[in-house]
């Protein structure tokens, strides 16, 4: 498809990670539909760069001097690349035949929308959604977020219940693609937050600047996940809980903001006693780091607060967390149907 290869750019961050590279590189490659790619290295130590000059020749190398975490590395790429369109996709993402076609196509056809994600399944269980995007993100009232296909730790199989094309709340940073006007637009993504949930931040405030996020069922990618920090790493679960009450700081209205972080102060103890009973110690300890560091950044990001008053797609006025703990509703479609 000709408008792919001259309009769309795949933009893959990369630290340290040459083992996902050989794994996922050749396939991106092959069904790139003749876009530009581009690899972002965060000044990786391994054999990454070597492996790519020797292996791809028509792949351009964006090396930078330091680790920016993907917040800033995405940020000084997108700004650079001349492309009306980005895909981002991480480097432990396996790609399937003409992935890139029906995103663009969406995009295309429907002009109110930003950005579209694709079903993102399990790389290590094919048959499974995965927990980074699934079909499609949403956040609830307390802003905590959820997707179609998984809720808390429930990952549901995909037995062709979310196999349409509809509007999201947010975009997993797994893979996506995202018109660049509107990325900078709503002002990229928050280089404080380094890295996770800063997808869902953005995804926010393209929302507040009238346009749509959405999902489409035609594209299909395989993450395996934790190509940088592993599932139950102490600083995934830091910048978690961190991003997430600096990304409702930022975008909440007043009265909401309150009673949420009273709520979520609540929630994030109990929590935390959940992590010591279970002995997860470095765990317990990020929740608290995380809130000392949201104290930290307060004075900074109450400058940054433009709160969304407006209606938005996919945040819905439940907690689902009282949902899937206390009643026990761990698939998406049980609570929405």
């Amino acid at each position: 498809m000709e408008e792919i290869k001259k309009n769309v750019c795949i933009t893959i961050l990369n630290w340290n990670g040459v083992f996902w590279l050989k794994k996922n590189l050749s396939s991106i490659i092959k069904y790139s539909n003749k876009a530009k790619v581009v690899v972002i290295d965060n000044n990786s130590t391994d054999e990454s760069i070597s492996y790519i000059k020797s292996n791809f020749k028509s792949i351009i190398i964006i090396k930078n001097s330091k680790n920016y975490g993907f917040s800033k590395a995405y940020n000084l790429a997108i700004k650079k690349i001349k492309c009306d369109y980005f895909l981002l996709i991480n480097n432990d993402v396996e790609v399937t035949k003409d992935f890139i076609k029906p995103l663009f196509i969406f995009l295309k056809k429907n002009k109110e929308f930003a950005a579209v994600q694709p079903k993102i399944m399990d790389g290590k269980n094919k048959n499974r959604f995965e927990y980074s995007g699934a079909a499609g993100g949403f956040i609830d009232y307390l802003g905590i977020p959820f997707c179609r296909g998984r809720i808390g730790n429930e990952i549901e199989k995909d037995n062709g219940l979310y196999e349409q094309e509809s509007s999201i709340f947010w975009c997993s940073g797994a893979c996506f693609l995202i018109k660049k006007e509107d990325f900078l637009n709503a002002g990229g993504f928050d280089e404080d937050f380094h890295m996770h949930q800063e997808e869902i931040d953005l995804c926010w405030r393209i929302q507040g600047n009238n346009k749509k996020i959405g999902y489409t069922n035609r594209s299909k990618v395989y993450h395996f996940g934790g190509g940088t920090l592993k599932k139950g790493d102490w600083k995934k679960n830091f910048y978690n809980h961190r991003n997430n009450l600096l990304m409702l700081l930022k975008n909440l209205p007043l009265l909401d903001l309150i009673i949420v972080l009273i709520n979520r102060l609540i929630i994030d103890s109990l929590i935390s006693i959940n992590h010591l009973l279970k002995l997860k110690i470095y765990n317990f300890f990020s929740i608290y780091l995380a809130y000392f560091s949201f104290i930290i950044y307060l004075p900074k990001f109450l400058k940054k607060r433009k709160p969304i008053s407006k209606k938005v797609e996919g945040k819905y006025n439940i907690h689902i967390i009282f949902l899937y703990v206390i009643k026990r509703k761990s698939k998406f479609y049980k609570i929405f149907n």
